[in-house]
């Protein structure tokens, strides 16, 4: 083979090995480009599972937070609630010891209150005698009412000092009532005299007759015509809101330990 038979075959040669040599490079480039194409998705793949984690931690993390505070929300409303509890318990505890005290004083007002009309008829029996029979009635009254079911012992209690309240208030006022007294086996008609709890007195409509009541001896007892009839006209007409109030010298008795000089005292009406 001539010389120029072998360069003509070396360079086919060298063409054919070119040839291969830029098709393996091209198919490295293709077998290098797939991997990083797949390495690439590769990582988005996982950087996406990474964002989903991470999402999917920051979720769990807002509701841990949220459970924390219903949580810390949960035992203070624990605590208030077990500390209404206890005040609770405390209140039952309160009230059912009052219900038994209260069964007590209920079992105790009412001999109370007995005792107290039995002192105050007692009272009444050796008082001045005026309005016996209403005063009387009105404590045999309440009497029957201790006896009732339709009253509580509070009501029961209630009526028996308002019984002591309207005596109390005897003490302090004046008063003039009509009436009938019987004088030397005679009935009069006239009008009665109170003066507070000092003096129990009556005069006849045309003031011929003045008795007062005398309580050494639980008796009337006659005035002389000439005595404090005036005195006690003017008195009864004071009571009447006839006359203002003014300085009266009526027969009454001196307070115990006083010296009388005569029959007479004065006293405010």
């Amino acid at each position: 083979m001539g010389w120029g038979c072998r360069r003509a075959l070396c360079g086919v040669l060298l063409f054919l090995f070119g040839s291969l040599a830029t098709g393996v490079q091209a198919a490295e480039l293709d077998t290098l480009i797939k991997v990083g194409a797949d390495k690439t998705a590769a990582a988005q793949a996982s950087q996406r599972r990474i964002d989903s984690t991470a999402q999917q931690s920051d979720k769990l993390l807002r509701q841990f937070q949220l459970v924390n505070k219903q949580i810390e929300g949960l035992q203070v409303y624990n605590a208030q609630l077990t500390r209404q509890i206890d005040n609770q318990r405390q209140t039952m505890a309160d009230i059912a010891e009052s219900v038994e005290n209260a069964a007590l004083i209920e079992r105790q007002i009412v001999p109370l209150s007995l005792n107290m009309l039995d002192a105050l008829a007692q009272f009444i029996r050796l008082d001045l005698p005026f309005k016996i029979t209403e005063r009387q009635g009105s404590i045999e009254q309440v009497r029957e009412n201790m006896d009732s079911a339709r009253f509580s012992a509070a009501e029961k209690s209630r009526q028996v000092l308002e019984l002591y309240a309207i005596e109390s208030e005897y003490s302090a006022t004046i008063e003039q009532f009509d009436g009938v007294l019987a004088i030397a086996g005679r009935q009069r008609q006239g009008v009665f005299l109170r003066i507070g709890r000092i003096a129990l007195l009556f005069q006849t409509a045309d003031q011929s007759v003045t008795e007062v009541w005398n309580k050494d001896s639980g008796q009337w007892q006659t005035v002389a015509a000439g005595e404090y009839r005036r005195a006690v006209a003017d008195a009864i007409r004071m009571a009447k809101k006839q006359a203002p109030l003014d300085m009266i010298k009526l027969p009454i008795a001196p307070p115990l330990g006083a010296t009388r000089s005569d029959s007479a005292a004065q006293v405010v009406s």
